[in-house]
C-alpha cells in the first residue's frame, strides 16, 4: 500500500484511468486533485473529466488564460451539474494558477469527454454541424433541415421512440451531411490548418464528431425496444462515444505527454459494466472495456474504493469483503495492486441512491489498481 502515484505509472503508460465508485463522495475529487501535480510533474499534460466534451472547450480556454470568470466557467463548461462540486471549482483554479508560470508547452489542458447528453435529454445536432460548416465556409442551411431545437431537446426524444426523431428522413439527411463535413474537414486540413491554426482544427473535427455523435444517439433512441433493452443501447452508445473521445483527445496530446482520465469505474474498467433496479438491467461495453484492447499496455485502470462515507450514509464494510480488506487505518487514502488485494466477497450493504458500486472480483481482474479511501473526512480539500 502507497500513497505514491509514480509506482502505477509504467513508461509505456500514455492513459491514466482513475475511477471513482460513486459520483457522491468529494474525497475522492480531492485526492484526483491531489495526484495531479505529482503527474505534472511526471510529464503529464492534461486531464480529461466525465463531462461534455464542447462544453469543456471554455475551461480548457480559461484555465490556459483565456478571458471570463471562474463562476462563470464553472457554470457554462461543465455539464451534470459538475460545475457545483467544490473540487471541480479546486481544480480549475489551480491549473490557471499553475498554467500562468509555465511555457505553452508545459501548460496542463483540460478536456471533457463525455457526450453532450443528460439522463433523459440529448440536443440537437444543429450548433455542431454549423460550427464545421462555418469553419469550411460553406453555404448550408442546416437550421431549415434540423428544425427547432426543442424537437431535439424534449424528453420524449429519449424516452418514448415514438416520439423521437432520430430516424426521420431529416436525422438521415443530416447523417449524410456531417459524414461529407468531416471528410471534407480532413481532405482540406493543409489549407485550413495554414490559415488559421491546429488547435482551430481540432476543434471543428471535435464538434463534427459530437454532432454525428447526438445523431446516432437519437437514432438509438428512435428504436422501439422494451425498457431493458432501451436503456442498454443508450448507454452503449454513450461509452462508445466516451471511448472515441478519448482516443481523439490522445491524438490531440500526444506530442505533450500522458492523459489522467477521471471518472466513474462504470466506465473505465476493463471489463463489461452492468446496472440494474427493480425493473430493468443493462450489460454494456464501457469506454474502458472498449479501449483496454484498443491501448493495451499504453493505458493504466486504477478502480476507486471507499469504507465509509457520512456523505453517502455508507457504514463501515461488513468483515470479508473486500472494501474491510482494504481499510488501513495509518492513512485516509492509498493505493494497492488489484492483484495484492486479499480474496473477498461483496459488500452488500449499500443502496442504490448512493451510487455506489461495490468492488466485485470480476472488477479487480478488469483493473491494475485500486484506489482506497477509508476515512474521507481526513482527506484534505487542498
Amino acid at each position: 500500500m502507497t500513497q505514491d502515484i509514480r509506482d502505477f505509472v509504467t513508461p509505456s503508460c500514455e492513459l491514466l484511468a482513475l475511477g471513482e465508485p460513486t459520483h457522491q463522495e468529494p474525497a475522492f475529487g480531492y485526492v484526483r486533485n491531489a495526484l495531479l501535480p505529482r503527474l505534472a510533474e511526471l510529464g503529464f499534460r492534461s486531464i480529461a473529466l466525465e463531462t461534455d466534451r464542447i462544453a469543456a472547450l471554455a475551461v480548457d480556454d480559461y484555465v490556459r488564460g483565456g478571458a471570463g470568470s471562474l463562476d462563470t466557467v464553472l457554470r457554462e463548461g461543465f455539464t451534470h451539474d459538475f460545475g457545483d462540486l467544490d473540487h471541480n471549482r479546486r481544480l480549475v483554479a489551480w491549473m490557471r494558477a499553475y498554467n500562468r508560470t509555465r511555457p505553452p508547452a508545459e501548460r496542463l489542458a483540460f478536456h471533457g469527454f463525455d457526450a453532450p447528453t443528460e439522463n433523459t435529454t440529448a440536443p440537437s445536432p444543429r450548433r455542431y454541424l454549423e460550427h464545421a460548416r462555418d469553419y469550411l465556409g460553406l453555404d448550408l442551411d442546416i437550421a431549415a433541415l434540423a428544425g427547432a431545437d426543442e424537437r431535439w431537446d424534449q424528453p420524449e426524444a429519449i424516452l418514448d421512440a415514438a416520439a423521437s426523431i432520430g430516424d426521420t428522413a431529416e436525422a438521415d439527411r443530416l447523417r449524410v451531411i456531417a459524414d461529407d463535413l468531416l471528410n471534407l474537414l480532413h481532405q482540406r486540413a493543409p489549407e485550413r490548418i495554414a490559415a488559421t491554426s491546429r488547435d482551430a482544427w481540432y476543434r471543428t473535427r471535435t464538434h463534427l464528431t459530437a454532432g454525428l455523435g447526438l445523431l446516432r444517439y437519437h437514432r438509438q433512441a428512435s428504436q422501439p425496444l422494451e425498457p431493458s433493452a432501451r436503456i442498454t443501447g443508450l448507454l452503449a452508445v454513450r461509452d462508445t462515444l466516451m471511448a472515441r473521445n478519448l482516443l481523439e483527445i490522445r491524438e490531440i496530446e500526444a506530442r505533450r505527454g500522458p492523459t489522467l482520465v477521471f471518472a466513474h469505474n462504470l466506465h473505465l474498467q476493463r471489463s463489461a459494466s452492468n446496472w440494474s433496479s427493480a425493473e430493468l438491467t443493462a450489460d454494456w461495453s464501457c469506454a474502458g472495456a472498449i479501449l483496454g484492447p484498443l491501448l493495451g499496455e499504453h493505458c493504466t485502470v486504477i478502480a476507486g474504493s471507499l469504507g465509509s462515507s457520512p456523505a453517502l450514509g455508507l457504514g463501515e464494510p461488513a468483515p470479508g469483503t473486500h472494501e474491510f480488506l482494504l481499510q488501513d487505518r495509518s492513512a485516509p487514502w492509498h493505493l494497492t495492486l488489484a492483484a495484492a488485494v486479499p480474496p473477498g466477497r461483496t459488500r452488500t450493504d449499500t443502496i442504490p441512491r448512493q451510487g455506489y458500486f461495490p468492488l466485485e472480483p470480476a472488477t479487480l481482474t478488469a483493473v491494475d489498481a485500486v484506489l482506497h479511501i477509508t476515512d474521507p473526512a481526513a482527506v484534505p480539500a487542498g
